[in-house]
């Protein structure tokens, strides 16, 4: 069912981006993968406008261009799958497996962080330096607070989506497969990535090479996150919480 009769303008700012994702998340079944993604960046962008709204980022309308712009590919990709189209490479995993019963909710919200650090991110960055006039360093300060939002919410989801000790055996290969993956390390090669896409601007064929091919390297790993594991038998997998 598509999660909007009509797709909306693009949004330009955090208010407009968090109508879109509520949306979504009244629209879509609970365990639907996308859905579960969709909760947990939910939560980062309310964390990120009660900071914006409380001043505590340094710049007010950096943090607005960059998590607008952040949120504008997700929500594009989430539009080029309603429609029929091929979404990024990197976010191609999660549409494909979104219903698949062997993919647990811990997988289905690490692959969509996945995909949007490990590729939109860095995109972001340079969109909104050219809205802004300005360049990548002028926006470190508000990247590295997303980051630590996004850092501190992912510990979380760990937490909640992991199943517990008593199950440990159970979920070693679910341990395995997602402590590989660090979102951390991912932030650090972001925005290596978006300062070479920066300075790659004024040779568009390589940037888009450069573009495509972090594309697809993101895909892959996001693929590998969704490599069906099954449900432990008689567990019920729970759903993250985005309440605070």
């Amino acid at each position: 069912m598509p999660y909007l009769e009509h797709v909306p303008p693009a949004p330009d700012t955090v208010d407009a981006v968090l109508i879109r994702m509520r949306a979504l998340d009244l629209a879509l079944p609970a365990r639907d993968g996308v859905a579960v993604f969709n909760r947990v960046y939910l939560a980062v962008t309310e964390a990120v406008d009660r900071h914006i709204d409380g001043g505590r980022f340094p710049d007010t309308r950096a943090a607005t261009a960059l998590d607008v712009r952040f949120a504008e590919r997700y929500l594009d990709a989430v539009d080029a799958a309603e429609d029929g189209r091929r979404p990024p490479a990197c976010w191609r995993p999660l549409f494909h497996f979104r219903r698949h019963p062997g993919v647990r909710p811990l997988q289905f919200a690490m692959a969509g962080i996945n995909a949007h650090i490990g590729h939109d991110l860095a995109l972001a960055v340079v969109d909104a330096c050219r809205a802004l006039g300005c360049e990548p360093a002028d926006l470190e300060d508000e990247f590295d607070r997303v980051g630590d939002l996004l850092v501190s919410l992912e510990e979380r989801v760990r937490e909640e989506l992991m199943p517990g000790p008593d199950l440990l055996q159970i979920a070693d290969p679910l341990t395995h497969l997602l402590g590989s993956w660090s979102l951390e390390r991912a932030r650090d090669a972001t925005w290596a990535a978006a300062r070479a896409l920066w300075a790659l601007r004024r040779l568009p064929d390589i940037a888009e090479e450069f573009t495509g091919r972090l594309d697809a390297a993101v895909g892959f790993a996001g693929r590998m996150m969704l490599t069906p594991l099954g449900r432990p038998a008689g567990i019920s997998m729970p759903q993250p919480r985005v309440d605070s």
